[in-house]
Formats: structure tokens, C-alpha cells, sequence
């Protein structure tokens, strides 16, 4: 009688295969290959995507230079050189008559043309170091302490020619680059700060329109519907005009969070309503509620982190939006004001074709919203492929 066989190897206890014939262990390619949990997928799938990593280290890049703003800038934000207003980006030399000499700047100093009035600034042959790790203007780091060590800088008193303008100044001779990286804490940080009440705001209303439906879904999307028919765009500019001109910094930009916060939680709040619709169905919902377990263990244990990868992913989409709204709002004068900055409000002295054409560096800002707009779209594009269950492993 012929001897049945099967497709499958013989194993030993452990697990090894076995040859059937000989008894000498095999290799099996199928056994021998690594089983890797979901987050090392997702893992794997997000470094495949080399935008998404490239905006991610873009993204980490930007959100360290400007934590550590204080340090890097040469200068404080309110740091004034009037003698200095809208020079422009100060060339770093390290040759000095055929001799190398180090990084240094030549003094500059300002003239007008009498006839036009425009200024006209001429290089000095004096020459300035530029220095690392030297003492300037005051500042708090990481608002934990005061110090006055800065990266760079020439060290030179404010009234001196010998300063270091790297990306050029405004009309008040305050340094472009430290106001740029000082305002990327706002640009930057506006975002994420804002989804804190953004997706607590999308998950509980979504979550009780999809999980309880009748008359509380008819209420909940009814509500979405008329904040969503609204031009968002006016609908912001509306609620930055209601915040008092007097108020402070840092109430002010709490109040731009909340506005942005209210304005941007619809969207996500029904896609989360159609999540819930569709698990609530589901057999381990079902055997939640045949064992007894309450609608809030339901929602907040069962439903909730199974969209736990659609929130991760609509968070680094989100943020652009805002970053944006944040800068327009600034740009019009409704958002971020002096003596604070912004990227937005950094925009508005370049609003005219005069300031472009005699001061194209005041456009420097702009850029720096461009990149950090592009680098989280390409970020959340890779968490987007690397969550997909129907993306290959």
C-alpha cells in the first residue's frame, strides 16, 4: 500500500523541520522567515517611502533649529540696528587679499541716493571674525534660564557696521534669520498644539454619531453641515476679529489655536462616523455587548483605537492646513502681532512690489512655510501607504 504523503514536512518538537526520508532536519524557507508584528510592518512600508522619510528628517530638522532659535540666532528678535534697516544679506568671506583668514565679514555702512532716497549700502574694508559660542544679546533658553551665548555672531555692539546678516534685515535693521527661526515656533508648534483639541473634539462627536445614530447622529451632523457650509476662510477671519486688540502674546495665541480648533474638527469627525458605523457591526463588538459591556467601554476600548492609524495619519495632513490658516490670518493682521513673529506676519512687509523688488530677501519666510508644508504632506503620504493593511509587507 502506497504511503500517503502530504505537502507538509515532518517537524520535530521544537518545530524543525524534518526530512522524511533520511530523518536529517531540512531547511524550510517558509519557517526560517521571520514573523514580524503590525508596527514593524508599518515600520518597514514607511521607510520604503523615501519622501516621506526625507519630509519626516526635514520635519525633525526644523522642529530642533527652532526649539534651540535663541542659541543658533545671532541676535535677539527685538534686537535693533537702525543704521542698518532693510541691508541686505551680508556675504561670509574666508579670504582676505589671497590670505586665508577665517570666516569674517566686511563693515557695512548705509547711504542715500539724494535724488531717489533709496538706500545704498557699501562693504567697509575693515573686517569683523565671525566667532562661535559668543556673547550677545540676552535671551531664555528653552525658557528654563537667561544667557547671552549665541552660536555665532561677530560679537560687535549694535551701533557697530560689523554685523551678520545671513538672510538680510527688515526696515528696523532687526536680524531676518533670528526672527525667522524664533517665528518657526509659532508656525510650527500652532499645528499640533491645535489638534489637541482638534481630534478630542473629532473622536467624541464622531464617535456618538456613529456608535449611537438616531436622533443624536441627526443633531451631530446637522451641526457639522452648517459649520462646514460656512466659508472657512471668512468664518476665521470673523473669529480673529472677536479676540480684543489688547490682549496679551500668549493669550493671543491661544486664541488663534482655538479658532483654528473650532474651525477644523468637522472633516474628520465624519470619516470617524463612518469608521464607527461600519466597526460597531463587527463580531467583537457584538460579543462586547453579549457580555455586558457598557456603550463607554465600548466606544473608548473597542471602536476608538481601531481608528487609531486613521488619526496618526490625518494628524501630519492636518498640520499644513494650519500652518497655512495660521500664516493668512498673520499676513492679514488677525492673527500673530509685534513684538511676537511669525512666518505669516514675517510675509506681511513683502505685500507690495516695491518691497520685492528692492528687498526680495523679505520673501525668505515664505520659503521656510513652503518646506515644512511639503515635508508634512510627504510624511503623512508615508504613514498613509505604511498603515494601509492592503499594502504589500
Amino acid at each position: 500500500m502506497a504511503e500517503r504523503t502530504t505537502g507538509r514536512p515532518f517537524r520535530t518538537p521544537s518545530g524543525q523541520p524534518l526530512d522524511s526520508s533520511s530523518g536529517a532536519l531540512t531547511s524550510d524557507p517558509v519557517a526560517q522567515k521571520p514573523v514580524l508584528s503590525p508596527r514593524q510592518l508599518i515600520w518597514r512600508r514607511f521607510l520604503r517611502h523615501r519622501l516621506g522619510v526625507i519630509g519626516s528628517v526635514v520635519v525633525i530638522i526644523m522642529t530642533l533649529i527652532t526649539i534651540f532659535a535663541g542659541f543658533i540666532s545671532p541676535y535677539a528678535p527685538g534686537q535693533f540696528h537702525q543704521h542698518l534697516g532693510y541691508a541686505p544679506p551680508t556675504p561670509v568671506h574666508f579670504v582676505h587679499e589671497g590670505q586665508f583668514i577665517g570666516p569674517f565679514v566686511y563693515g557695512t555702512t548705509r547711504t542715500f541716493d539724494p535724488n531717489t532716497g533709496a538706500a545704498i549700502f557699501k562693504q567697509t574694508d575693515e573686517i569683523y571674525p565671525i566667532k562661535f559660542f559668543v556673547q550677545g544679546d540676552a535671551y531664555q533658553f528653552l525658557g528654563l534660564f537667561e544667557t547671552n551665548v549665541h552660536l555665532f555672531g561677530t560679537g560687535e555692539p549694535a551701533r557697530s557696521p560689523g554685523q551678520v546678516f545671513l538672510l538680510g534685515a527688515d526696515q528696523f535693521g532687526r536680524d531676518l534669520l533670528t526672527r525667522t527661526l524664533i517665528g518657526g515656533r509659532v508656525s510650527l508648534f500652532i499645528g499640533p498644539l491645535a489638534l489637541l483639541i482638534i481630534l478630542p473634539l473629532a473622536a467624541f462627536f464622531g464617535g456618538l454619531s456613529g456608535y449611537f445614530g438616531g436622533w443624536a447622529d441627526m443633531a451631530i451632523q446637522r451641526l457639522i453641515e452648517l459649520l462646514q457650509s460656512y466659508p472657512q476662510l471668512p468664518l476665521l477671519l470673523v473669529l480673529a476679529t472677536i479676540l480684543p486688540p489688547d490682549l496679551s502674546q500668549e493669550a493671543r495665541f491661544m486664541g488663534i489655536i482655538l479658532i483654528l480648533s473650532i474651525t477644523s474638527w468637522t472633516g474628520i469627525a465624519r470619516v470617524l462616523r463612518g469608521q464607527i458605523l461600519a466597526y460597531r457591526e463587527e463580531e467583537y463588538v457584538l460579543a462586547a455587548h453579549a457580555m455586558g459591556a457598557g456603550n463607554n467601554r465600548i466606544i473608548f476600548r473597542h471602536l476608538l483605537p481601531n481608528t487609531l492609524s486613521y488619526l496618526i495619519v490625518v494628524a501630519t495632513l492636518t498640520i499644513p492646513g494650519l500652518i497655512l490658516a495660521e500664516a493668512g490670518l498673520s499676513f492679514l493682521g488677525l492673527g500673530i502681532n509685534e513684538p511676537a513673529t511669525s512666518w505669516g506676519l514675517l510675509l506681511r512687509e513683502a505685500n507690495s512690489v516695491s518691497s520685492l523688488t528692492n528687498h526680495p530677501w523679505l520673501l525668505i519666510p515664505g520659503f521656510f512655510i513652503i518646506i515644512s508644508v511639503l515635508a508634512f504632506n510627504f510624511m503623512g503620504d508615508a504613514l498613509r501607504d505604511a498603515t494601509d493593511p492592503k499594502s504589500g509587507s
